[in-house]
């Protein structure tokens, strides 16, 4: 006899961390290529010359198929700090937010307000990784791999040269976090009750995936500005073009409009929409082997 739903228990955080991990593995694996595309349409000042097939073409014909995967190492050690920090945080800082607000069950302003602390939180885990991938992205990279960009930057701007972008980074995953969740709780919401494991997971795959396009529509801005920050060189004395978050939306708006706010976004969406499917999908199938794994009262 299963025990009652008021009487589960939480998941232990080991488990949350694992899943988020597990997860992010599978989405960085699946749709990297399109990362790389986005960031070099980012990068691009002035009008963009390709479109997604046309970024696709360039890199393989100019620079070979390889360079698709290009920077793949880092995000790939990041992914699983990364994820699992976003699941375990959004975990975490929804048990706070109902303690707090005296509420029973979650909301749709906790769930937005707990995405955004949650993003906030994962922002610290990954702006070195995010740093050293936009180096090796970049078409003009001359660096021979990860730890050359490492030992590189710390040796021109220091250890704290490892978080350029710092601020950046924090709005990009406030935002995103904030429209995936806050829109996972409202499209769950409006879905049939499932009433089998197939069906519930095939409810947390669209409600995923639509929480991926929300979130990528809202942050992309965010993103475009993050990219110019961590892909500039910095030159002793001279004040970086792209410094604080807002006044580069600002700059980037006056001079090249505001479709240069959303450079990168087709490749960026068709990533993060499937991605964020994928993500929510594979978080929930993983803590259900947990939670069958782990028994009463976890299930």
């Amino acid at each position: 006899m299963s025990t009652p739903p008021a009487e589960r228990r939480p998941l232990p955080f080991v488990a949350n961390f694992a899943a988020g991990a597990i997860a992010g593995i599978s989405e960085i694996l699946t749709f990297y290529p399109l990362d790389v595309v986005k960031t070099r349409m980012q990068l691009e000042t002035g009008k963009t010359k390709h479109g997604v097939l046309g970024s696709f073409k360039t890199i393989i014909k100019e620079e070979g198929f390889g360079r698709l995967y290009r920077g793949l190492v880092p995000p790939l050690l990041m992914e699983a700090p990364k994820r699992a920090t976003k699941f375990a945080a959004n975990d975490f800082w929804g048990k706070q937010f109902l303690t707090l607000s005296g509420e029973k069950k979650m909301t749709q302003n906790l769930a937005i307000a707990t995405g955004c602390a949650a993003g906030a939180t994962e922002s610290f885990v990954v702006v070195p990784f995010e740093l050293v991938k936009i180096k090796l992205q970049d078409k003009s990279s001359t660096f021979k791999g990860p730890m050359d960009v490492v030992s590189q930057v710390i040796k021109k701007e220091g250890l704290l040269g490892l978080y350029a972008g710092m601020e950046a980074t924090m709005w990009r995953h406030f935002w995103w976090n904030g429209g995936y969740f806050g829109c996972i709780f409202q499209v769950r919401a409006l879905l049939p009750k499932p009433e089998s494991n197939k069906a519930r997971l095939t409810n947390d795959l669209i409600a995923g995936t639509i929480g991926g396009l929300i979130g990528t529509a809202i942050n992309t801005p965010f993103d475009v500005v993050k990219s110019r920050i961590q892909g500039a060189s910095k030159v002793p004395g001279v004040v970086p073009k792209y410094n604080w978050t807002y006044p580069a939306l600002v700059t980037i708006f006056r001079e090249e409009g505001a479709a240069a706010l959303y450079k990168g976004f087709v490749p960026k969406v068709m990533r993060l929409a499937p991605g964020g499917g994928v993500l929510l999908l594979v978080v929930e199938f993983t803590l259900n082997i947990f939670r069958q794994a782990l028994g009463p009262p976890y299930i």
